[in-house]
């Protein structure tokens, strides 16, 4: 065959084959776009399935139907198996059924796809403080405080730095939680429940300066909250501002007089106001009635404390004779003439007063009424 009998049999397949493969490219993209719309209708389809079981569980779990909430959770991860919404959720129903073990899975997966995720970080602090690990309960407790959160950030952090220290309080790290409760004083809003409540916490940790503080701050803004005026009576009554204390408790007695505590601390702090001898606004005669009392009062306590043999053990025996025979030899002099005449001997008897009312307190126990008073006085003007 020829060159020109072979071109002019093959120019039909040759005009053809361009026809041919646009039709084929045209078929390839119409299946190719059929194809992603479906692709793209199951998705929808899946997402609208996942999102209906979500919302579903979502209502369960702000019932607190913790299982129901954990099945609608479960179907909806059938629809979107990597969908953070959803597994947070799950983890959260879980830990309402108390299945801390799963919901620990899911949230540490999550933690390394969002370690900044505020919430994430205080259920895993929470799980933590359960399984008794402290560090990992302080680690996850501080990212949370820097984390991430949806809403009014400030309020999420300070309450997550509020149930850090209430964790330290409750594991007896009261210098930590000292730190950390400064560092919420520092930036609490004007809000006197806020402020009572950080001033309990100070009080918990045996900070009561920075407490009365914050009781004080309280009522500044609401001078009728009792929380604050009661905690302000106890940090004055424990730092030993006993005039203070008198003050807030009498307003706390008045508003709950049914309060035992409350009117024990008042009359505590009335008595040693009353039993103080070294008060500058008191006479001299004033002075001498108050010694006259006490001592009188730290012989009682003497003889109900050592009278009984053998009460306080053999140990005190030696102590107490000394103390008893010291207190009968000042005895006779321990009158108003007596002390009129001898001016130093004020300080004498109450040194005897106050060695009697430590040993006793030691020997027998916690005093009541004068004889307490009379053991925080002597607290008061130790070294003095």
């Amino acid at each position: 065959m020829t060159a020109r009998t072979q071109g002019r049999f093959l120019r039909p397949y040759l005009t053809e084959e361009p026809v041919i493969l646009t039709l084929l490219s045209a078929l390839a993209l119409v299946l190719f776009l059929a194809v992603t719309g479906l692709s793209h209708v199951y998705h929808a389809q899946q997402d609208s399935l996942g999102n209906r079981w979500f919302t579903r569980g979502a209502a369960d779990l702000k019932e607190r139907r913790f299982e129901s909430a954990v099945s609608d959770f479960q179907a909806a991860l059938r629809y979107s198996r990597d969908n953070y919404s959803y597994q947070l959720s799950l983890a959260e129903a879980l830990i309402g059924l108390n299945r801390t073990n799963e919901a620990s899975s899911y949230l540490v997966n999550l933690w390394e796809r969002e370690p900044e995720n505020g919430f994430v970080n205080l259920e895993l602090a929470r799980i933590a403080a359960q399984k008794g690990e402290t560090e990992q309960t302080l680690r996850y407790y501080h990212n949370a405080i820097y984390a991430t959160w949806p809403g009014d950030q400030q309020v999420e952090r300070r309450d997550t730095r509020l149930e850090l220290i209430e964790f330290l309080l409750n594991n007896n790290a009261k210098a930590q939680a000292e730190s950390e409760l400064i560092a919420l004083a520092a930036n609490l809003p004007t809000d006197p429940s806020q402020q009572a409540r950080v001033g309990d916490l100070f009080l918990k940790a045996q900070d009561y300066e920075n407490a009365l503080a914050e009781y004080r701050l309280s009522l500044k803004t609401d001078r009728h909250n009792s929380t604050a005026t009661t905690g302000a009576g106890i940090a004055a009554f424990q730092l030993g501002r006993y005039a203070l204390a008198q003050r807030y408790l009498q307003s706390a007695v008045a508003t709950d007089p049914s309060d035992a505590q409350d009117t024990a601390r008042l009359k505590t702090a009335e008595l040693v106001l009353q039993m103080d001898p070294f008060q500058r606004q008191l006479s001299v005669a004033q002075r001498n009635r108050v010694v006259i009392e006490a001592f009188a009062a730290a012989g009682q306590r003497l003889k109900s404390c050592f009278g009984t043999e053998g009460s306080a053990g053999a140990t005190s025996s030696g102590a107490s004779n000394s103390l008893a025979e010291s207190w009968a030899k000042m005895k006779p002099s321990i009158t108003e003439l007596g002390l009129r005449r001898d001016p130093d001997l004020m300080e004498s008897a109450m040194d005897l007063v106050f060695d009697i009312e430590h040993q006793t307190n030691a020997a027998c126990g916690a005093p009541s009424g004068t004889d307490m008073a009379l053991l925080l006085i002597a607290k008061m003007h130790e070294g003095n």
